[in-house]
């Protein structure tokens, strides 16, 4: 299927500067490119690829432009051509995965379910007594929906995916392969020969909406109460969420994130991969976590923090130029102690 350069400036409300009619059926990177294929260019250090591009046409960001930019490709100028082309890319992909409809057999329905118009039950999926399916879900085979659970209008639940009972998935919200939701959460208390006992786990978890979760990632139960997912936050892969965790909204959280129990976190907070928060703490909206920081207290004020133990990033990042230069520093004080006389 081939688009024009005309039809792409009208569907992301761009400046065209060339070529109208030069066609695209695929997307690339700039730097890769081949004739009939689409690119965006965002970053001011891949501007030297316009002037050799073999792409046909290029969406680029309004402030990465200057009139006679040279460049063999048609522009389309747009606020953040990012932005322009995931919207671009949805519809695409929308086009190639048209959705399911109907339930496949074999597969289970208990009692007492209700399935909305437009819903998808693959084949050997299993839905529990008493489970709410809303308008247009699709739940792909080896899905498997406990007792009372409740799934929104237009949530996607690729195959492979465990909702225990009770839970809640909000609307619009994408499930990966092998995400499990509400599993009991770590909890264990020792008596006094020090043999653990189970707690039992008797509380629920909350996907609210537009929420996506990558595969395997797990978001336990809670003891008592909810754990909630707040809405437009997206997990990576093989993320971890303790019981009675609580998160604000449009969080971001990288791959192998792991948060303890009864944390809460606030909104438009960034978690990059396998940062570590510790239990019964509180994180700040709008604060941003580098890669591997261990968050072991609570973080009163918004900002970007690194290490562990988490600190400001900029202090962090003085103190880790000096790391490697503390075995030489050391020699330097030993050596200027042994000539002062001084013992060891």
């Amino acid at each position: 299927m081939f688009f024009s350069a005309s039809q792409i400036s009208a569907a992301v409300g761009g400046e065209l500067h060339g070529n109208a009619e030069a066609r695209v059926s695929d997307v690339a990177k700039i730097e890769t490119a081949q004739p009939e294929t689409l690119c965006f260019l965002c970053e001011e250090r891949y501007l030297p690829y316009l002037a050799q591009t073999k792409a046909s046409v290029v969406l680029l960001s309004r402030a990465l432009y200057t009139e006679g930019l040279s460049t063999p490709a048609t522009l389309i100028v747009v606020d953040n051509a990012r932005a322009s082309m995931a919207m671009l890319m949805q519809a695409v992909e929308q086009a190639m995965r048209p959705q399911h409809k109907g339930i496949e057999q074999p597969s289970f329905v208990a009692e007492g379910v209700e399935i909305k118009d437009d819903v998808y039950v693959g084949a050997f999926a299993y839905l529990g007594k008493g489970a709410k399916i809303g308008k247009g879900v699709q739940i792909y085979p080896h899905c498997y929906i406990g007792e009372n659970v409740v799934i929104g209008d237009g949530t996607v639940l690729y195959s492979g995916v465990k909702i225990y009972y009770g839970c809640k998935v909000g609307k619009g919200c994408v499930l990966h392969s092998g995400v499990v939701i509400g599993a009991d959460g770590f909890g264990f208390e020792s008596d006094e020969k020090g043999v653990l006992h189970k707690v039992p786990q008797i509380g629920t978890v909350r996907v609210c909406d537009d929420v996506e979760i990558g595969a395997n990632t797990t978001i336990d139960r809670a003891m008592m109460g909810e754990t909630v997912i707040g809405e437009n936050t997206k997990l990576d892969n093989l993320v971890q969420i303790g019981h009675n965790v609580v998160t604000g909204k449009s969080n971001v959280m990288c791959a192998q994130v792991g948060v303890a129990g009864s944390t809460d976190i606030g909104s438009h907070c960034t978690f990059a991969g396998q940062v570590g928060v510790a239990g019964h703490i509180t994180i700040a909206d709008q604060s941003t976590f580098g890669a591997q920081s261990g968050i072991a207290g609570s973080v009163r004020k918004g900002g970007i923090y690194m290490g562990t133990p988490a600190i400001e990033a900029m202090t962090w990042r003085r103190a880790s130029a000096c790391f490697k230069q503390l075995p030489e520093m050391m020699r330097i004080v030993y050596r200027s102690t042994k000539d002062d006389g001084t013992k060891d």
